[in-house]
């Protein structure tokens, strides 16, 4: 699914991975929408997500989240 969001940008629902995953996206953690804001590569493929409120997130290589990403207009 895709839409809209405000300023222009064409927002849209992914599966990211610890491969995929990239700064920007939101991901939805225990009802609360947090946005990446830095990741640090781990031994072994997995991240360290590092969220605009400061909290961090491990994934390991095989983790699956659903993230929304937004893409700026050209």
């Amino acid at each position: 699914m895709s839409g809209w969001a405000p300023g222009g940008a064409l927002a849209s629902n992914v599966e990211v991975t610890a491969t995929t995953v990239q700064r920007g996206d939101v991901i939805q953690l225990g009802g609360t929408a947090c946005r990446v804001s830095d990741l640090i590569q781990l031994p072994q493929g997995a991240k360290q997500l590092l969220f605009e409120s400061g909290e961090l997130l491990t994934i390991h290589a095989r983790t699956r989240l659903a993230a929304v990403r937004l893409q700026r207009r050209r």
